[in-house]
This record gives structure tokens, C-alpha cells and sequence, in this order.
């Protein structure tokens, strides 16, 4: 008979320690938290729901444009005439977050990050107005309308809602708050699909409303962000208040003793005294912020590319394979929804303990070697009936590895390695390239699989193996480091031929550039 060994009294008293600096966490930093839960409502949780929301009134939408037309001109619609206006319906979603996330850029500096976020909540409104009212007025182009300001809503909200808050964040929690972006984003999608089911509101009487269902966040937030100050460090870094940044801080943190932190960003305001915020052009051009730039490119924006799109192409076909009924197709979308928001969620109490580095870099590298299973079992699938259930292991498994790295860990990365000044320039290259990789894909990713099949995925292997290696080799950790500190360790990879005489100087350089 053998007995349980008793857990050794040090890690049980590691577990208490921190059991208990969580609780007190939660209680003082509960203004924060609050912050958090207003900024995802209206921020990136706003993307997620529209996203996933158009699948469901797609044929109701398709024959509002049919009746539409026939009322114009007498006679119905072709098809092609009718899947062109569909298909920009579906894509000028991606154009208004383009010119969003371009915006991000300057809005944000000039009025500050609150104010950006009222605006945006202005535009979503008018948007669900727009989507109510077409119905009535017979119009499908205020439809159009309406899923271009929507899409401009979740460009500019994604990139304030990481900056106010990355800016409003202590140290030790940053990459926990920032990550929760992605949390609300996988919930905004999860909502979407239930929300979206015909025992719901995606019926032919109830789509306008369907459509219309952001506003409602965008109320939300517009009422509550009124109570909470304007990020602690854009009021001192890029505004020079002190006592304004001191207040915030005071308000967020329930803390007097902010020395610590007023030195901080002190620092950085010194280094970049005299210095106006940095354009694009900047960004793409100076040297001091050269490995930033890479990994904002590589591994961050491009994570469209990393193939989570095809997995949930291929998801229905490989279910139907397996035998799924296709009237339950939608409840397994939702199913697949629910599993990226467990692993992003369970990500994000990693993040701080684990590090930003591990989870990207071996997320990718799984995630590579797990969709090279995946090529050869869909290549045999014919020869053995197991081989669908194998494959939908796969793709579960997949999108398990995505959400406990690379999903969560390409939103938060670009929040830790730019200071204050480049900040808002880098997010719009960010927002560019995220929206422009999935503006490629909706378009043309149908054409490749109809060209290579299941060897499309080795596109998305290539990818995975490249952003590993990228990752893992060559960018430093920034878990648990000032954006002093971080700045510093890139800079010895962005100066590396130079001696250590300089090195004391390139954090200044950083900044003058």
C-alpha cells in the first residue's frame, strides 16, 4: 500500500505567498481591474462581435439586397451581381479598420487616449443606427456604410484600448492587463455565435438588430469611461502634468507611495525632452528602434499568418468527415470560439510568470509542428475512418497552443518594447499590417486552397518555424522590466558593433533619432 508523499513546506509557502499578494492585488488595484472590464467592452471585444456575427444573417442580408434591387429596377438581381455587393459588404470591414488604426496614430496624441475613446464610441453608434434605419429606407448601401464606420470603430478602438491601458498599468501587471485585449476580442467572437443562432436573433425579422448589437457596448462605454482619468503616463510624458499623472495614478492604484514610478517616467520624459512624437516614417527608418520594428513585423502583426484562419476553414469540412450533422455545424463554431477564450484567459495568468518570449516562441514552434501532422493526416484521411477524429483533435489542438501564446502574446509584445513617443506610430503600422494580412487572406486564401488543398498549410508551417526561431534566438524577455530597461537590452542588438563606451549613450539616442 503506498502512502502520498506530504507537498515539502516551501512550496506550499510559495503557494500562500502568492495566493495572498493576489488577493491583495485584486483589492487594491480593483479601480484598475474596473478600468480594464469598461475599456474591453468598448474596445476589442467590439471586433470580435463583428467578426463572427456576419455568418449568421448572410442569406437574410443577401435577399434584403435582392428585394432591394427589384423594387429599384423592376428586376431581381444575378447572383454574381448579388455575391460582389456581399462580398464588399464583407470586406469593407477591413478598409474602415485600415483608416482606423491609420488614425490611431494622431487622434490619440492630439486629444489623448479618453477622448479617442468617446469619439470612437460616437462612430459605432452611428453605425448600429445606420444598420437599424436600412430596412426602412430600403438601402443596403447604409448597410455598407454601416460595416465601414464599424470596422473604422474596431481599427481605432483596438490600438487606443492597448494604449490606455498598457499606459495605465503597473509594472508587475502590465502584460496580465494588456493581454486581457485578446480575452475580450475571443469573447466579442464567442458572443457573436450565440447571439448569432436562428433561436436567437439570426432570423430574417431580427438581423437588422443583429447588426445593430454594438451600439449597445459602445452605450456602455461612452457612460462609464466618463468616471475614470486619462492614462497616468500620456498626462506626464506627453502632456508634462504632474500633478494630473500623481491623481490618476492615486485614483487607479489606491497607493500614496508613487516615487518609484514618477522616476520612471520621469526618465523616459527626460530622454525624449524637446522631442515631438515620432512619425511612421521614423519608425521605419531609425536604427534605434530597428529590432523593435522586426518584431512588431514578424512575429506580432503578422500573426494572421500563422494559419489560425485555415484551421477554421477547414474545421467544417473535417467535422463533416467525422459525421457532424450540418445543423450543428454552428453549435461546434461556437464550441471552437469557447476554446480560444480558455486558452487565452489561461494565458494570461502565464504571462507574467512564464514570459512573453517562451509562450511566443514555443507557441509558434507547436503550432508549426502540429499543422505538419495535420498536412499528412489530411492527405490519408480517405484511407482510414479514424482519421477524421484524429484531425479533429488537431485542429482543437491547435487552436489550444494559439490561444495560450501567440494570440494573446502578439497584442501585449508592442505595449512592453516602444516608449511613449513611438508608441502611437508603431500601433498604426501594426493596425496596417494585421488588417491588410487579413484583407489578403479573405481574398485570396480560397484560391490557394483550391489550388493546393491541404498543402496550403505548409505556407503557415513556414511561418510558425521562421517566427520561432525569430523569437527564440534573437529578442530579449521583457517580463518583469521598465520600459527603460527593455529599451536598453534592445539596444544593444540595434548597436551592437558599437563598443561599451556608447552604451551609456543609446538610450538617449533612442529618442533623438
Amino acid at each position: 500500500m503506498t502512502t502520498c508523499s506530504p507537498v515539502p513546506d516551501s512550496i506550499q509557502g510559495a503557494s500562500e505567498r502568492e495566493m495572498r499578494e493576489a488577493l491583495k492585488n485584486l483589492v487594491r488595484y480593483w479601480r484598475l481591474y474596473l478600468l480594464t472590464l469598461v475599456l474591453g467592452i468598448g474596445g476589442s471585444f467590439q471586433l470580435g462581435m463583428q467578426v463572427s456575427i456576419m455568418a449568421s444573417p448572410a442569406e437574410h442580408i443577401q435577399s434584403f439586397v435582392n428585394q432591394t434591387w427589384l423594387g429599384r429596377y423592376k428586376v431581381p438581381v444575378d447572383d454574381s451581381t448579388n455575391m460582389l455587393i456581399w462580398s464588399f459588404i464583407v470586406s469593407v470591414f477591413s478598409l474602415g479598420g485600415w483608416v482606423g488604426a491609420i488614425h490611431s496614430g494622431s487622434l490619440p496624441v492630439t486629444h489623448g487616449r479618453k477622448k479617442a475613446l468617446l469619439f470612437n464610441n460616437i462612430v459605432a453608434l452611428v453605425a448600429a443606427v445606420l444598420m437599424v434605419f436600412s430596412p426602412m429606407a430600403k438601402s443596403f448601401e447604409m448597410i455598407l456604410l454601416g460595416r465601414f464606420l464599424y470596422g473604422y470603430s474596431a481599427g481605432l478602438g483596438w490600438n487606443v484600448h492597448l494604449m490606455y491601458l498598457g499606459e495605465s498599468s503597473p509594472k508587475k501587471l502590465r502584460g496580465f492587463l494588456t493581454i486581457t485585449i485578446t480575452i475580450f476580442c475571443s469573447l466579442g467572437k464567442v458572443m457573436g455565435q450565440i447571439v448569432g443562432i436562428k433561436e436567437l436573433m439570426g432570423t430574417d425579422d431580427m438581423w437588422p438588430w443583429l447588426m445593430a448589437l454594438s451600439g449597445l457596448p459602445a452605450i456602455i462605454q461612452f457612460v462609464t469611461l466618463l468616471f475614470f482619468p486619462e492614462a497616468p503616463r500620456y498626462l506626464y510624458i506627453d502632456k508634462g502634468d504632474t500633478e494630473g499623472c500623481k491623481k490618476a495614478l492615486q485614483w487607479l492604484w489606491r497607493e500614496d507611495d508613487l516615487q518609484m514610478e514618477m522616476d520612471e517616467m520621469g526618465k523616459e520624459r527626460a530622454s525624449m525632452q524637446g522631442q515631438k512624437v515620432k512619425t511612421i516614417w521614423d519608425v521605419l527608418t531609425s536604427r534605434c528602434v530597428r529590432w523593435q520594428l522586426l518584431v512588431l513585423v514578424i512575429p506580432c502583426a503578422g500573426v494572421q499568418f500563422c494559419g489560425f484562419s485555415a484551421i477554421y476553414f477547414y474545421a467544417f469540412d473535417i467535422f463533416r468527415e467525422a459525421g457532424v450533422a450540418e445543423d450543428k455545424m454552428h453549435y461546434l463554431s461556437i464550441g471552437i470560439g469557447a476554446t480560444d477564450l480558455i486558452t487565452i484567459t489561461l494565458c494570461s495568468l502565464f504571462i507574467d510568470r512564464v514570459g512573453r518570449k517562451i509562450l511566443m516562441g514555443y507557441g509558434y514552434l507547436l503550432m508549426g509542428v502540429i499543422m505538419s501532422i495535420l498536412i499528412v493526416m489530411l492527405s490519408i484521411k480517405d484511407l482510414y475512418s479514424w482519421v477524421p477524429y484524429v484531425n479533429i483533435a488537431l485542429i482543437f489542438s491547435v487552436i489550444c497552443v494559439y490561444g495560450l501564446g501567440p494570440s494573446g502574446i502578439a497584442s501585449t509584445l508592442p505595449a512592453d518594447i516602444f516608449l511613449q513617443a513611438w508608441r502611437p506610430s508603431a500601433y498604426v503600422i501594426s493596425g496596417s499590417i494585421n488588417w491588410f494580412s487579413l484583407f489578403l487572406i479573405g481574398m485570396f486564401f480560397p484560391f490557394i486552397v483550391d489550388g493546393l488543398g491541404q498543402f496550403c498549410f505548409l505556407i503557415f508551417v513556414a511561418y510558425c518555424i521562421f517566427s520561432a526561431a525569430f523569437m527564440l534566438y534573437f529578442i530579449p524577455e521583457t517580463k518583469g522590466k521598465s520600459m527603460v530597461e527593455i529599451m536598453e537590452d534592445f539596444n544593444k542588438l540595434n548597436y551592437k558593433n558599437k563598443g561599451t563606451d556608447t552604451e551609456k549613450a543609446d538610450f538617449v539616442m533612442a529618442t533623438k533619432f
